[in-house]
Protein backbone atom coordinates (compact mmCIF):
# COMPACT_ATOMS: atom_id res chain seq x y z
CA UNK A 1 0.00 0.00 0.00
CA UNK A 2 0.92 3.64 -0.38
CA UNK A 3 2.68 5.60 2.33
CA UNK A 4 -0.35 7.87 2.82
CA UNK A 5 -1.63 7.67 6.42
CA UNK A 6 -5.15 6.48 5.49
CA UNK A 7 -3.85 3.71 3.28
CA UNK A 8 -1.37 2.65 5.94
CA UNK A 9 -4.27 2.40 8.40
CA UNK A 10 -6.21 0.19 5.99
CA UNK A 11 -3.14 -1.98 5.38
CA UNK A 12 -2.63 -2.47 9.14
CA UNK A 13 -6.32 -3.22 9.60
CA UNK A 14 -6.26 -5.77 6.80
CA UNK A 15 -3.18 -7.48 8.27
CA UNK A 16 -4.83 -7.65 11.69
CA UNK A 17 -8.05 -9.05 10.24
CA UNK A 18 -6.22 -11.71 8.20
CA UNK A 19 -4.23 -12.72 11.30
CA UNK A 20 -7.36 -12.93 13.44
CA UNK A 21 -9.30 -15.13 11.03
CA UNK A 22 -7.50 -18.08 12.58
CA UNK A 23 -7.71 -16.88 16.18
CA UNK A 24 -9.82 -18.34 18.96
CA UNK A 25 -13.43 -17.17 18.45
CA UNK A 26 -13.71 -16.63 22.19
CA UNK A 27 -10.97 -14.01 21.96
CA UNK A 28 -11.65 -12.30 18.62
CA UNK A 29 -14.70 -10.75 16.97
CA UNK A 30 -13.15 -11.40 13.54
CA UNK A 31 -12.64 -15.06 14.44
CA UNK A 32 -16.26 -15.24 15.63
CA UNK A 33 -17.47 -13.89 12.30
CA UNK A 34 -15.19 -16.31 10.44
CA UNK A 35 -16.49 -19.24 12.48
CA UNK A 36 -20.08 -18.26 11.68
CA UNK A 37 -19.34 -18.21 7.95
CA UNK A 38 -19.65 -16.09 4.84
CA UNK A 39 -23.44 -15.58 4.95
CA UNK A 40 -23.19 -14.03 8.42
CA UNK A 41 -20.27 -11.83 7.37
CA UNK A 42 -22.14 -10.67 4.26
CA UNK A 43 -25.30 -9.98 6.27
CA UNK A 44 -23.31 -7.98 8.84
CA UNK A 45 -21.77 -5.87 6.06
CA UNK A 46 -25.27 -5.22 4.71
CA UNK A 47 -26.52 -4.19 8.15
CA UNK A 48 -23.63 -1.78 8.56
CA UNK A 49 -24.24 -0.33 5.08
CA UNK A 50 -27.89 0.33 5.96
CA UNK A 51 -26.85 1.95 9.24
CA UNK A 52 -24.47 4.16 7.27
CA UNK A 53 -27.25 5.28 4.94
CA UNK A 54 -29.48 6.06 7.93
CA UNK A 55 -26.69 8.04 9.59
CA UNK A 56 -26.11 9.96 6.36
CA UNK A 57 -29.77 10.88 6.12
CA UNK A 58 -30.65 11.62 9.71
CA UNK A 59 -27.66 11.26 11.99
CA UNK A 60 -24.83 13.47 13.08
CA UNK A 61 -21.48 13.76 11.37
CA UNK A 62 -19.95 11.65 14.16
CA UNK A 63 -22.54 8.91 13.63
CA UNK A 64 -21.80 8.87 9.90
CA UNK A 65 -18.06 8.64 10.52
CA UNK A 66 -18.55 5.76 12.97
CA UNK A 67 -20.89 3.86 10.66
CA UNK A 68 -18.59 4.42 7.67
CA UNK A 69 -15.72 2.96 9.71
CA UNK A 70 -17.92 -0.05 10.55
CA UNK A 71 -18.69 -0.58 6.84
CA UNK A 72 -15.02 -0.42 5.90
CA UNK A 73 -14.08 -2.82 8.70
CA UNK A 74 -16.72 -5.37 7.75
CA UNK A 75 -15.92 -5.02 4.03
CA UNK A 76 -12.29 -5.89 4.77
CA UNK A 77 -13.45 -8.87 6.87
CA UNK A 78 -15.56 -10.06 3.91
CA UNK A 79 -12.68 -9.59 1.47
CA UNK A 80 -10.31 -11.48 3.78
CA UNK A 81 -12.84 -14.29 4.18
CA UNK A 82 -12.94 -14.61 0.38
CA UNK A 83 -9.14 -14.34 0.03
CA UNK A 84 -9.32 -11.06 -1.88
CA UNK A 85 -6.53 -8.69 -0.88
CA UNK A 86 -7.45 -5.04 -0.43
CA UNK A 87 -4.65 -4.24 -2.92
CA UNK A 88 -6.73 -5.94 -5.61
CA UNK A 89 -9.67 -3.64 -4.88
CA UNK A 90 -7.36 -0.62 -4.84
CA UNK A 91 -5.92 -1.70 -8.21
CA UNK A 92 -9.45 -1.82 -9.62
CA UNK A 93 -10.09 1.69 -8.32
CA UNK A 94 -6.80 2.81 -9.89
CA UNK A 95 -7.90 1.24 -13.18
CA UNK A 96 -11.15 3.20 -13.06
CA UNK A 97 -9.49 6.51 -12.21
CA UNK A 98 -10.07 9.10 -14.90
CA UNK A 99 -12.85 7.06 -16.51
CA UNK A 100 -16.32 8.53 -16.47
CA UNK A 101 -18.57 6.59 -14.13
CA UNK A 102 -21.17 6.41 -16.87
CA UNK A 103 -18.62 5.08 -19.38
CA UNK A 104 -17.25 2.56 -16.87
CA UNK A 105 -20.72 1.29 -16.05
CA UNK A 106 -21.66 1.03 -19.75
CA UNK A 107 -18.51 -1.01 -20.40
CA UNK A 108 -19.32 -3.70 -17.85
CA UNK A 109 -20.62 -7.07 -19.01
CA UNK A 110 -24.28 -7.39 -18.10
Amino acid sequence: MDSQPGLATLARLEATIVQRLGADPAASYVAQLHARGLPVIARKLGEEAVETVIAALSGSREELVGEAADVMFHLIVLLAEKGVPLAEVMAELDRREGVSGLDEKAGRAS
